[in-house]
């Protein structure tokens, strides 16, 4: 590649493994903002493009296309009145020969800007995302193995070999010479007692078909032991599981004066806050130019990648460490939301557009999902005598999208409070990945979770991407932990604890740990801007508890996912380094991404910072998880801390639910019943 000497196909592959692909809609206006998504027409547009150039013959591919954001620098000058530049980064794939070109297109200017080839057997560059086409043409080639149905034969089940589900999985990276510089997938075999069976109740233990995708054909089978193949239901829907419970009684959350947010295209407006809604194949959702007050506190967010490596030493399973988004495309694979299932109340949807196999757009309706949501108690307190007592709800906007991966179901929730404050929370869902076994017995790295159905421990380890703008580009960092005093001249009664703030001016000394017994935070400090008691204005990176990476330092899984091997990392910005562990962790070697992006130990004071903070779930799995297991939760919070010089949210009004009738019918801002009441109600 290039082949200057064919055309490509014009074969639409819109679906493959995600039916909320659809056919893009008539394109969309041109973009009015930089920062805006890519749209149906541009998708279109850089293909023929590239078509154009030469890059696309009927072989040819696109694992990956992205939009080319444009640089600080760039949208700067756009503000200022220069003409607006769009284009895309893309991967091309050639499946007969495994060679790589990434291209940068400018789609307005109707140029390849850059390409770089690589063949396909450069170690240790690792192997672009999987294609939807090949998880189908890896089912076939296995399904015609005469080694694989001997294996299923053997085990005295040809009689439902028409209803095997071969699933396709990431090979990781184990150091098997004949695999180093191929383009691998591995299949696990799954069977179904009908064809509306739920396959992955019945695992076919110790059965692994290793693939070469541009070859086509098996390179290896492995057939190890013969476990019964579990026969319980994993069915889980209405028709399986029976009549509905009639106890629970409607909640109606409803909005008559309509939501509180304003859509301007991509930019969302809601209270305090203003940002830009983004959404890309591969880390779904993104935002940018976060503000509050008009002030900049983001200057992008998003969570680039995630690893679920397992803890298994099996043949079936040791290998398997899955990067979600750089294997896979969160975003390709995200789900088509629906009001009253994903959502509650008054909902605005974003619409996302993707390219397919063949360089194609596809429309992915509803994507993104942003409403409202009461949350509590704001604040309140009751004062004796004639002040009373004042309370205030909370109120968060939510801007999510779901993204399903084989398995699993990942939520990503970013929620906007009316203090000030940020939280990322993703949800974990789905039906955990299983083997099978002798029932009953012990399996020290898989429990029990039905007869004969063991689900291996693992983790969901996420990283989040946090360009910082704390009132600016010039920001610093600095650790702060609780500190106990030991009880003696400084600390008389034994009661007295302080704090330490620990300034992080470079890159490695940011490779940190979280502390929940010193209450660790990161503050990230506006270098050049003060509060009103002379602090520089401030946020907070509050972590949640979560194990770091549990395989071992030395192993390939900790090299390939080193982002996973500390809570933070932070970087000097640089709009080349977005993906934690590189831009193909597929069958990667490891050290790409953030030990490759901090090598330099670039200084943090003062300067355009980046923050990456991993967190998760370590996963032992319960029989409550199964068939399909109730939502998990991870995540963090970024606060303000001095940010601010006093409560942003004291103007909020009541609820129109106060008092039985609605806010203001009290005339003096309180309760006004005087008997007692504390408004809790």
């Amino acid at each position: 590649m290039p082949d200057h000497t064919t055309t490509s196909t014009h074969a639409h592959d819109h679906a493959g493994d995600n039916p909320d692909l659809q056919p893009a809609v008539p394109p969309r206006a041109t973009p009015a903002h930089p920062l805006d998504p890519l749209s149906a027409d541009e998708i279109e547009r850089a293909r023929d493009i590239l078509e154009e150039g030469g890059f696309l013959g009927p072989s040819v591919r696109v694992p990956m296309m992205l939009p080319l954001e444009p640089s600080k620098e760039h949208l700067a000058a756009w503000r200022a009145g220069a003409p607006m530049d769009r284009g895309v980064d893309v991967t091309l794939l050639d499946t007969q020969t495994g060679a790589v070109v990434e291209a940068k297109v400018s789609i307005t200017s109707d140029t390849v800007l850059e390409h770089h080839e690589y063949p396909s057997t450069q170690p240790p560059y690792g192997q672009p995302q999987y294609l939807f086409e090949e998880y189908e043409r890896a089912a076939e080639i296995v399904k015609a193995s005469p080694e694989w149905r001997a294996a299923i034969t053997r085990r005295g089940l040809a009689d439902r070999i028409d209803l095997a589900f071969c699933t396709p999985l990431a090979p990781g990276f184990v150091g098997r010479a004949e695999e180093v510089g191929r383009r691998i997938i591995r299949s696990l075999t799954f069977l179904r007692d009908s064809e509306d069976d739920i396959a992955w109740a019945h695992p076919v233990e110790g059965l692994i078909v290793h693939i070469d995708l541009i070859e086509n054909r098996v390179i290896g089978i492995e057939d190890e032991g013969d476990v019964p193949v579990p026969t319980g239901s994993g069915k889980y829907t209405p028709d399986a599981v029976g009549p509905a419970r009639t106890t629970l009684k409607p909640i109606e959350i409803t909005q008559p004066e309509g939501p509180s947010f304003r859509v301007t295209g991509s930019l969302v407006e809601w209270e305090n806050w203003s940002m830009r809604v983004d959404f890309n194949a591969r880390e779904g959702l993104v935002l940018h130019d976060v503000r509050f007050d008009g002030r900049s506190v983001l200057a992008r967010a998003s969570v680039p990648e995630m690893v679920v490596p397992y803890g298994d030493t099996t043949p079936t399973r040791f290998w398997i460490s899955y990067f979600d988004a750089g294997e896979y495309l969160l975003g390709k694979n995200a789900n088509h939301l629906e009001l009253g299932c994903d959502c509650l109340g008054v909902i605005h949807y974003f619409d996302g557009h993707v390219a397919d196999d063949h360089g194609h757009a596809v429309r992915i309706p509803n994507v993104v999902c942003m409403h409202e949501e009461d949350y509590g108690v704001l604040f309140k307190h009751t004062e004796l005598g004639p002040v009373g007592a004042h309370v205030r709800r909370s109120r968060r906007l939510v801007v999510s999208y779901f993204s399903t991966i084989g398995n699993y179901d990942y939520g990503f929730f970013w929620y906007f409070y009316l203090d000030g404050s940020i939280q990322m929370e993703t949800k974990a869902t789905g039906i955990v990945f299983v083997g099978g076994g002798e029932p009953g017995s012990h399996n020290s790295h898989a429990p029990e979770i039905a007869r004969g159905v063991f689900a291996p421990v693992h983790q969901h380890l996420f990283s989040a991407r946090l360009d910082v703008a704390i009132d600016g580009e010039d920001n610093r960092l600095v650790e702060i932990d609780a500190v106990r005093i030991p009880m003696g001249e400084e600390n008389p009664f034994g009661n007295a604890f302080t704090w330490n703030e620990t300034p992080v001016r470079s890159e490695a000394e940011a490779q940190r740990e979280a502390d929940t017994s010193t209450a660790r935070v990161w503050e990230v400090q506006s270098a050049s801007q003060r509060n009103a008691v002379g602090r520089p204005t401030a946020y907070h990176l509050v972590p949640q508890p979560t194990a770091l990476l549990m395989a071992d330092p030395v192993s390939t899984v900790a090299a390939r996912a080193a982002f996973a091997t500390k809570h933070l990392w932070a970087t000097a910005y640089d709009p080349e380094e977005r993906w934690p562990a590189g831009r193909y962790p597929n069958a990667h070697q490891g050290g790409g991404g953030l030990p490759a992006y901090t090598a330099d130990d670039r200084s943090l004071d003062g300067e355009d910072i980046v923050l990456w903070h991993t967190f998760g779930l370590t996963h032992i799995p319960r029989p409550e998880d199964w068939p399909i297991m109730p939502v998990d939760y991870a995540g963090f919070w970024f606060k303000p801390y001095g940010f601010l010089d006093r409560n942003p949210a004291m103007d909020v009004p009541e609820s129109s639910q106060a008092h039985g009738g609605r806010a203001g019918d009290a005339q003096d801002g309180g309760c006004g019943r005087g008997d007692g009441c504390t408004c809790g109600h």
